[in-house]
């Protein structure tokens, strides 16, 4: 990240750095989805729900990353969370594979990406979850077209 100047020439070093950080995180969300064939708006609004697009968020059960991942469901997908890339590879992935699971259903496909998919699968899903997947979906118009 560049220095923080008073500069004219140092803001738009710092908005230069900001726009090009921007545009890796969008441009390698969509390339994932492509590659996971997911909806660029879906994938899109996890990230937007999960981290608000931010590497460095943390989650307080130890969530990670843009995708928010957690330590297990990263090495189980063998991925690094706290590489942007690797990050967004696992989570796109672990979307694709929890859409397969319940059948392209968007809405319990997210309530087990963020619940569990054996507890949705059990039907034990907290009410957080179902609440999680709704708020997702209502992102996810936002980003319809990207």
């Amino acid at each position: 990240m560049p220095s923080r100047d008073s500069s004219a020439s140092g803001e738009f070093a710092l908005l230069k750095w900001c726009y090009n950080a921007a545009v890796d995180v969008l441009s390698a969300i969509t390339a994932a989805a492509a590659r996971y064939g997911v909806s660029p708006a879906l994938v899109l609004a996890v990230a937007k729900q999960e981290s608000n697009f931010n590497q460095s968020a943390r989650g307080s059960a130890g969530e990670i990353g843009v995708f928010q991942l957690m330590p297990a469901t990263a090495a189980g997908l063998g991925v690094n969370p706290y590489d942007l890339a690797s990050n967004i590879e696992g989570g796109v992935r672990y979307l694709a594979e929890q859409l397969r699971r319940f059948g392209g259903d968007e809405r319990v496909a997210l309530a087990a990406y963020n619940g569990g998919p054996g507890r949705v699968a059990a039907g034990t899903a907290p009410a957080a979850a179902w609440g999680y997947a709704d708020s997702v979906l209502r992102f996810k118009d936002n980003f319809v077209g990207w």
